[in-house]
């Protein structure tokens, strides 16, 4: 038998043999291709992950339904000592989730290297870069960042980073890995070609990030580090602190091995994944999967029962992933099927090009799920104003011009805080662009220790940035 009958033999048995379609049409350089991304692939795990997943996502059964317990910001506050201390002792990392492009956004480059600084112009990346700075000047100790890419955009990812000189941080301290591709199948489940000699691969989710910690070695770089608790964001929210220390100390004090941050929700349709209580343990609904019935439903005191949104933002003990993934990457989270338009091979034509409708399904795991596995967990309410405000549109809803809005707002409400007076609007909007970079200061204390008591003032219309 040939290789290449070797490889026939095996595609037939899992049902795949289409992805020869092509084989005689080939070069050798572009058969050598199709047959690294053919051997690159684990066709029994695909199979296994594609019954799963179909399993997964049957309709979700609501009459268990509770809302869940749930500290609110002031808890935060009283443990933000705690918070700050572990800080100081080098026991938290930051780690962001980062593998996505911004093409919504009308540009094909890094999600995170996107501008959205409304005065600066900064990139998310560079928002992020000066929080974690900001957290090392003040608690004095150096902080290691682990951003997650994939196989799209690390070369970018981590080019950016170098352009940029690593925005200041030590290049030693900043950390990149990538998760894993999976294939990209038809609805019924046949792997699609993306060219006649690529498999059409989609990265596996944020869940998968659990994965790649294990994979690539960077549990094992925490624990040399001494790192001990993991701040997981996601890449599109600009608000975020990616080391608080009020939930850093409202988790560790309270035993959890998985807490998530929340807010309330902005709308009864809000696109937001959903906390709820299920037999007593936390658990997240997607927006897509919950009831619409009950999206609006009240409680005793008339507001909204199932109010709290998913915000991607994660404390995560390092003992606890290594337990899920086995130190290995072997994670256990269910599979998840989502309805995609994706630029693939027509078998029948030999054209390739973008479906007007969805075509593919992509299987991911979701990173929440390991909501399930923890023995103890912990959701802290925040203030949306102070730490959500998401880019995932070009226009509308969250989008570029929103999180722009939110950034000047929560600089104007800043400055208002230290005495500043910051003029408005007839709707009362701040009438001034406003931006605080987190490097001069990364919450309202930091920057009532600056501003405090100085003469500074703001006119109608005018642009200030506050950077060190």
């Amino acid at each position: 038998m040939t290789a290449i009958d070797a490889v026939r033999s095996q595609l037939v048995e899992h049902e795949q043999e289409h992805l020869l379609t092509f084989w005689d049409e080939l070069d050798e350089t572009k058969r050598a291709e199709l047959l690294a991304d053919i051997e690159s692939v684990d066709f029994s795990g695909f199979q296994a992950a594609w019954a799963q997943a179909h399993k997964s996502d049957e309709s979700v059964d609501p009459t268990g339904f509770a809302a869940p317990a749930c500290l609110d910001v002031m808890e935060g506050r009283r443990v933000r000592a705690a918070g700050e201390q572990i800080i100081r002792e080098g026991r938290v990392a930051a780690m962001t989730v980062a593998g996505g492009q911004a093409t919504r956004l009308g540009v094909d480059i890094p999600k995170g290297a996107y501008p959205i600084g409304p005065v600066s112009g900064a990139s998310l990346f560079q928002i992020f870069a000066e929080g974690v700075g900001a957290t090392n000047k003040r608690y004095e100790c150096r902080v290691p960042w682990y951003v997650m890419t994939s196989r799209a955009n690390h070369g970018e990812t981590v080019s950016f980073f170098e352009k940029h000189d690593f925005f200041g941080l030590r290049r030693g301290d900043v950390l990149f890995f990538s998760q894993s591709m999976i294939p990209v199948a038809s609805v019924d489940g046949k792997i699609l070609l993306e060219d006649k000699h690529r498999i059409a691969m989609s990265p596996n989710g944020h869940g998968g990030s659990l994965t790649a910690l294990a994979e690539t070695g960077i549990l094992g770089d925490m624990k040399a580090r001494g790192v001990e608790f993991l701040s997981y964001f996601q890449v599109d929210n600009p608000l975020v602190r990616p080391v608080d220390p009020e939930f850093v100390g409202a988790h560790v004090t309270k035993g959890s091995q998985m807490s998530s941050l929340t807010v309330g929700k902005a709308s009864d349709d809000e696109k937001v994944g959903v906390f709820v209580d299920i037999g007593g343990e936390l658990r997240i609904v997607e927006y897509s999967d919950f009831p619409v019935e009950m999206t609006g439903r009240k409680n005793e005191s008339g507001g909204r029962m199932f109010d709290l949104a998913n915000i991607a933002v994660h404390m995560l003990d390092v003992a606890f992933v290594e337990s899920v993934t086995g130190g290995d990457g072997r994670v256990s989270l269910p599979w998840h099927r989502a309805g995609k338009k994706v630029h693939a091979v027509d078998l029948s034509t030999g054209q390739a090009g973008t479906a007007d409708a969805p075509n593919a399904v992509k299987l991911e795991m979701f990173v929440f799920d390991a909501l399930s596995l923890a023995d103890k967990t912990m959701l802290l309410k925040t203030d949306r104003a102070e730490r959500f405000s998401p880019v995932k549109n070009a226009q509308g809803v969250d989008s570029v011009a929103t999180a722009k809005r939110d950034i000047v707002r929560r600089s104007a409400r800043w400055m208002g805080a230290c005495g500043v007076s910051v003029p408005t609007k007839a709707g009362g909007e701040p009438d001034c662009v406003l931006e605080i970079s987190p490097g001069y200061a990364d919450d309202e204390p930091a920057l009532m220790e600056r501003e405090t008591g100085t003469d500074r003032k703001i006119a109608s219309g005018e642009t200030l940035l506050l950077r060190c």
